[in-house]
């Protein structure tokens, strides 16, 4: 059977012959080494033989009391190196494994494609409404409608408000500052790894390095006149 991105385990991937477009509004953070304020966190960039971002929560309502979130070099261990590969995960989505979800604090609103809710057979879930979305480069896209749907990301369950798109934006799902805020995680390209509190623990999602340059290629081919990408 081809891979259409559904299968007996519910995996969900992105079509690979559109090109990349992400629709979000990008933020600009100084550098340097100081803290600074993160949706109630205090994040210290720390600059040493070993890098080391430490997160401190401010105000703790699901961390566990007395951890940090570190990232240090040891978290690349593993990595195709070197790399300047975007973040991409999977998230669960109701019983369903959503692959190619783009990671992107740069977005002001959560995003996901008209046609994987159709795969899934959610599209009854759409609330009808229009909102003008922009991009980096001015560029807009119109929403097709809303939809409530609950998010689980490594036990952590969410209802969250996603932007219904229909257009040829490459990923499955575009997750953004209100998805990252509301579970008061921190992610790392770098490190390639999204960290998050629990009451239980500290939990950390790996980013998908092959599925974030097998994007990065759609969109170069896309760029070309959607040359074949693989």
């Amino acid at each position: 059977m081809a891979d259409n991105g559904v299968d007996n385990t519910h995996n969900v991937e992105a079509q690979e012959n559109q090109p990349q477009h992400e629709y979000s509004i990008s933020d600009t953070h100084n550098k340097g080494n100081k803290a600074m304020p993160v949706h109630g966190c205090r994040v210290t960039f720390l600059t040493a033989k070993k890098t080391k971002v430490s997160v401190t929560h401010i105000k703790r309502l699901r961390e566990v009391a007395g951890d940090d979130i570190t990232f240090t070099e040891e978290d690349m261990d593993g990595l195709l190196l070197p790399h300047n590969d975007t973040l991409v995960i999977s998230l669960n989505v109701l019983d369903f494994r959503i692959k190619r979800v783009l990671v992107d604090p740069g977005s002001s609103a959560n995003i996901i494609q008209w046609r994987v809710l159709e795969q899934v057979k959610l599209t009854k879930s759409i609330i009808p409404t229009t909102k003008l979305l922009a991009g980096f480069n001015l560029a807009r896209v119109i929403t097709i409608g809303e939809s409530l749907l609950p998010t689980n990301a490594e036990g952590v369950m969410e209802t969250t408000l996603f932007e219904v798109v229909d257009g040829d934006m490459g990923y499955n799902i575009i997750l953004g500052r209100p998805w990252l805020q509301e579970i008061k995680a921190v992610p790392s390209t770098y490190h390639q790894l999204l960290k998050f509190p629990t009451f239980e623990r500290l939990k950390q999602i790996r980013g998908d390095q092959t599925a974030a340059r097998k994007m990065n290629a759609i969109s170069i081919s896309g760029s070309k006149g959607k040359e074949p990408a693989t």
